[in-house]
């Protein structure tokens, strides 16, 4: 299961960390390493704040 459009702004899982889908970015060039990565690219800000991460939304499941 993964991910899509339709879940920004739910909880979602990788199965170690939970947070809310803020967004999906279809080609995410990788501010750092300039790096285009292909295809989407999911947002999660965590529960409780910290820093948002990325991670591939075939990785993530809605959190129940």
């Amino acid at each position: 299961m993964s991910v899509t459009r339709a879940d920004v702004g739910k909880t979602v899982t990788d199965g170690e960390r939970t947070g809310t889908l803020a967004d999906l970015v279809d080609g995410y060039e990788d501010a750092a390493t300039r790096l285009q990565v292909p295809g989407l690219t999911a947002f999660v800000r965590p529960e409780g704040g910290g820093i948002e991460w990325t991670a591939d939304p075939e990785q993530l499941i809605p959190a129940s």
